[in-house]
């Protein structure tokens, strides 16, 4: 059984958070940066897709540490073990940012002039649908469905979570009959319905389409580590597949920008076409060495992977509280200054991110793990929690 961080995909998790965060942040920015903000537009329009890229990281990693354990037959008591390790990862934080905004929405009900436009959503039964990581599952849209917008995703990965110990039996039995190279072809087809569904309707946000999203990609993610599982890379076949990352980067990229020129006829959001690049980007980080594997695993872009579900569920509380703000103390980032006001709720983003991982999200992690007996977590990659994690 193969097992330690892959660290290159630690720090592709920041790079997931932060691309959403900047889809959330894009009218500061267009504001504060004009020019810079057209420049990066079309990168910036499709940062809902780093939801999609974390749906996918989440099942590799979780396949990377359960496969071998959940795989060979049902063991209720470790899918339990499983289901308890999950909340440890991702209830903590959750928990402080659910409170948080309940309290940020009162807040505006007593103090200024612009109450929340979500006060009539603060009910016993929405609370305890939050609470209990089910609220998405009664709505065909995401939007409203969480009182901090990010949790939409968490409530969609717990549904994720509970299909994995079935997943896993399949999965497990998939990799034991099939080639390496047929189960990555397995995985992307399983990355294609959601663009399909985007492709015939002309846009990403339609009624029940983040439920394909989750279970095709999550899916897709396990499939494409029992791929990985069984392959032995050459030095040679390494340096390769680094190579390789890099020039998918650079696809997504150019794509993205082409496609913001060239449409598809009669599809708004052209640019979700490139979650089909997320899985080999995925596999070729987990294998390759070289440059981009190496600098997505250097000491402080693997920290920003390991505060980016805090940055992910904090940012868009950040993000209201500055639209209030603006509101109520008609501050704008536009004209001489405004940079500076940018540059501080980024800074308080990070700032709250970096708190709140070390605060709650670690210590707690910690804690829960220790109520079942396990006082070290299992070696691992970082677990992705999003998104995410991340309202797209």
């Amino acid at each position: 059984m193969r097992s330690g961080e892959i660290k290159a995909l630690t720090g592709l998790r920041l790079f997931a958070a932060v691309w959403v965060v900047l889809f959330h942040f894009r009218p500061l920015l267009a504001e504060s940066i004009p020019d810079v903000s057209t420049a990066l537009a079309p990168i910036l329009n499709s940062g809902a897709q780093g939801v999609d890229l974390f749906f996918i990281l989440s099942g590799f990693v979780l396949a990377w540490n359960y496969l071998d354990r959940m795989g060979p037959t049902w063991s209720t008591r470790d899918t339990l073990h499983f289901l308890w390790m999950r909340l440890a990862r991702v209830w903590p934080v959750y928990l402080v940012t659910l409170h948080l905004a309940a309290l940020w929405i009162i807040f505006t009900l007593y103090v200024g002039r612009f109450p929340s436009e979500v006060a009539d959503t603060l009910t016993a039964t929405s609370y305890l649908r939050q609470l209990f990581l089910v609220q998405l599952w009664y709505q065909p849209y995401f939007d409203g469905s969480s009182w901090n917008g990010p949790a939409w995703s968490i409530s969609a990965e717990w549904l994720a979570y509970l299909f994995f110990g079935f997943l896993a039996l399949v999965v497990f039995r998939m990799a034991a009959a099939t080639r390496a190279r047929s189960l990555l072809l397995l995985s992307f087809a399983a990355t294609l319905p959601p663009v399909m569904f985007l492709l015939s309707s002309g846009q990403i946000y339609t009624p029940w389409s983040w439920l394909p999203r989750i279970l095709m990609q999550f899916t897709a993610g396990v499939i494409a580590c029992a791929a990985v599982r069984r392959l032995y890379p050459s030095d040679r076949a390494r340096t390769a597949a680094g190579l390789a990352s890099i020039a998918l980067v650079a696809t997504i990229i150019g794509s993205l920008y082409w496609l913001d020129e060239h449409p598809f006829p009669g599809v708004i959001d052209s640019g979700g076409v490139v979650d089909l690049l997320f899985v080999p980007l995925v596999v070729t980080l987990s294998i390759g060495a070289g440059t981009l594997p190496w600098l997505l695993s250097q000491r402080i872009l693997i920290y920003g992977g390991q505060i980016s579900f805090s940055l992910y569920m904090v940012h868009e509380l950040i993000h209201t509280a500055w639209i209030w703000a603006a509101k109520q103390f008609e501050l704008t980032m536009a004209g001489p200054g405004g940079g500076w006001w940018l540059v501080a709720v980024f800074a308080v983003t990070l700032t709250a991110s970096a708190a709140l991982y070390h605060v709650v999200e670690e210590p707690a992690r910690i804690w829960m793990r220790r109520m079942v007996g396990r006082k070290k977590p299992a070696a691992s990659v970082h677990a992705v929690d999003s998104e995410t994690r991340l309202s797209a």
